[in-house]
């Protein structure tokens, strides 16, 4: 079973292990969409192949659609090399049941895989056929970034502003440029659909592309009508959407299943960026995508295969609902004191007796009263199912440690803006929070990267922890404070916590239980039972 094109034309041998195959003529496929294309996507990771594509496969399979998806990537190119050109740029899905059994797809919607250093030509092309309806997007917050910290440009994006770039140094240059050609075939419609994880998304990328649209036309490298094409409403959209998929690196246990089967391409690659990658990909079988209805030249029947259409302002619900209250801070919870309590998985984590309570608790009981409700999807449901079905799958091989990643810039939206909905209500009721308050002591505990074993810990990569721990370098295991002049700067930092701590009464709280988790070894364990009651 080899993963190919050739390799599937013994269908019985893949068949007969449980695969699903594709139920369409790739070639007839292949040939009408680069001859016709109606979308294309940037960013060549994971989540794309788990979740975009394989509704794209959907409608194929279901005789909805005549047309796949071609693929650019801008960032880490040893993917394409990788993990799609030795494969026909075939995918093996994997869906992670939560009974254990697995749901193995071969995923054939992406048709071709360009990389953007010799692909400009190419895409070119298909930028200029005006049957081009949208153009998706995953490459990650980060990707749409043009300035740093210090409000300057970052070097690769400025680098780009000096001529129209025969190779892009960022994605966004790249879509900008394909997108003045599109302009000059004829000012053709088009959709550009951030499909990234962060709020406001569209914006994001909108910001990002008139960023380069505006400098190069104040150089005379582009027309002047092509910014008022961008920000044209009936000819270039940037809708908001919001992506909930649950998709870890490629995993040695499902590699082992794969070979069991007798599927020789298992080969699990780091690229030379850090990326995980591999022939297959393996996620939860839960997903969700809400977009808003924004497309000046059409879309595929995405509704048909689970695709939800609606308002921006439904969209933006369901994206706080999902970041501020029902899955996000949860997450945040179980990552912070998973690491602390030795777990591996955040499977663990949350089926942990004091973290279960934990997560409950900072959910159903602080964070629901004042959960914003988008009306099409109840938060009730949503976060029901992530703490009883979706979380405590032990197939999905989740680590703590990863989600751990950056928690002070996710801290300020997880947390921060619960507490401004409890501030703006104008009642003090923040002052009465219990599991909200205990978070914060963790993440500064967990700061000082010994955990509650009293070994040594590695701290996964934040952008402010050298400076956090540099500020907490005074205090040790077995301390006992005060450590007011330490902590009290830091937690009246807004960009941390959404709110000042120390101003709205709550820091107090913070550094009753940040003391009572350094007692020793043990101590996070014992504050966590004295206070939720476990």
């Amino acid at each position: 079973m080899k993963l190919d094109k050739k390799g599937l034309q013994d269908r019985a041998a893949w068949e007969s292990k449980g695969y699903r195959l594709p139920k369409y003529d790739l070639d007839a496929v292949t040939a009408k969409t680069l001859a016709q294309p109606t979308w294309v996507h940037f960013g060549a990771g994971n989540i794309f192949r788990a979740f975009t594509a394989v509704l794209q496969q959907d409608l194929l399979d279901q005789g909805l659609s005549d047309r796949g998806i071609i693929v650019c990537e801008a960032f880490d190119e040893e993917i394409v090399d990788r993990a799609y050109a030795p494969f026909d740029n075939l995918s093996v899905m994997i869906a992670l049941n939560s009974d254990g059994n697995l749901a193995k797809q071969v995923v054939a919607s992406v048709v071709r895989s360009v990389k953007a250093s010799d692909g400009l030509a190419e895409m070119t092309r298909y930028f200029e056929a005006p049957s081009l309806q949208m153009a998706s997007f995953t490459i990650t917050e980060k990707g749409y970034g043009v300035k740093g910290p210090d409000g300057k440009y970052f070097p690769w994006i400025a680098a780009d502003f000096a001529a129209l770039p025969a190779v892009a140094k960022s994605a966004t240059a790249l879509l900008t440029l394909l997108l003045y050609k599109r302009f000059q075939a004829g000012r053709l419609a088009i959709a550009l659909v951030s499909m990234d994880n962060c709020s406001h998304n569209g914006t994001l990328l909108h910001d990002a592309v008139l960023t380069f649209a505006r400098e190069w036309t104040s150089r005379g490298l582009v027309e002047f009508g092509f910014v008022a094409y961008l920000e044209d409403r009936a000819r270039v959209s940037f809708p908001w959407s919001m992506i909930d998929k649950i998709t870890p690196r490629p995993s040695d246990e499902v590699k082992s299943i794969l070979e069991a089967d007798g599927y020789e391409s298992t080969e699990l690659v780091v690229t030379a960026k850090k990326t995980y990658t591999a022939s297959f990909v393996n996620a939860e079988p839960t997903q969700y995508l809400v977009i808003e209805d924004w497309f000046p030249n059409g879309h595929p029947p995405l509704e048909k295969a689970g695709v939800l259409f609606t308002t921006r302002e439904t969209v933006e619900k369901i994206e706080t609902m999902k970041v501020t209250t029902c899955l996000n801070p949860l997450h945040t919870v179980l990552a912070i004191h998973g690491c602390l309590l030795g777990h591996r998985t955040i499977a663990d984590a949350v089926t942990d007796p004091e973290l279960k309570a934990f997560v409950e608790k900072v959910g159903y009981v602080e964070s629901m009263p004042v959960v914003v409700d988008p009306g099409v999807i109840s938060p009730a449901a949503f976060i029901r199912t992530v703490l009883e079905v979706r979380f405590p799958n032990r197939f999905l091989p989740d680590a703590p440690q990863r989600i751990a990643t950056d928690t002070s810039q996710k801290i300020p939206v997880r947390f921060g803006e619960t507490l401004k909905s409890y501030v703006k209500r104008g009642l003090g009721e923040e002052r009465g929070l219990t599991a909200i308050p205990l978070v914060f002591a963790g993440w500064l505990r967990y700061l000082l990267a010994v955990g509650d074993d009293g070994l040594p810990m590695e701290c996964s990569p934040d952008p402010r922890l050298a400076e956090l721990q540099g500020k907490l370098a005074s205090i040790h295991l077995g301390d006992r404070g005060p450590f007011d002049a330490v902590l009290d700067p830091i937690l009246s930092d807004a960009r941390i916590f959404g709110i000042d701590l120390v101003a709205h009464g709550l820091a107090g709280k913070v550094k009753t239980y940040f003391t009572e988790m350094l007692a020793g070894p043990g101590a996070v364990r014992a504050t966590l039972k004295r206070h939720l009651g476990t």
